[in-house]
């Protein structure tokens, strides 16, 4: 075996054991989340993605676009804003949800640390 067999897994498209059928590895863990996605987005009352411009919720963000497309993600995707953000962060942010006609909401932890819902930690983290 090589590496192109290593990479390779015997999941195939609708059970057909047709070779051009088969997926790859990351082709079958691709599906499989879409399929989550799509399954959270029929069952949960109000699903929201969270995202923060990091690379983690970037690829969940690009899943759940090739989930519905070519209609838009049914819920808003949820940004945490710890107030210690990047500029640059924010701006990815705001060009991406513009981009795919998203609703964005944000959830500022100044303003519930102003509004006495949160207490902030000694240390300074908001995370």
């Amino acid at each position: 075996m090589n590496a192109v067999d290593d990479a390779t897994t015997t999941a195939y498209v609708g059970g057909s054991s047709a070779p051009d059928r088969r997926l790859s590895q990351l082709d079958a863990l691709e599906a499989e989340a879409i399929l989550v996605i799509r399954e959270m987005a029929g069952e949960l009352e109000r699903p929201a993605l969270l995202f923060s411009g990091g690379k983690d919720s970037v690829v969940m963000l690009h899943l759940a676009t090739k989930a519905f497309w070519p209609a838009p993600i049914p819920f808003p995707v949820l940004h945490v804003d710890t107030g210690h953000n990047f500029p640059e962060v924010l701006a990815y942010r705001d060009e991406t949800v513009d981009r795919l006609g998203l609703r964005l909401v944000v959830a500022s932890v100044q303003d519930y640390i102003d509004d006495g819902r949160l207490r902030e930690r000694a240390d300074g983290t908001r995370n």
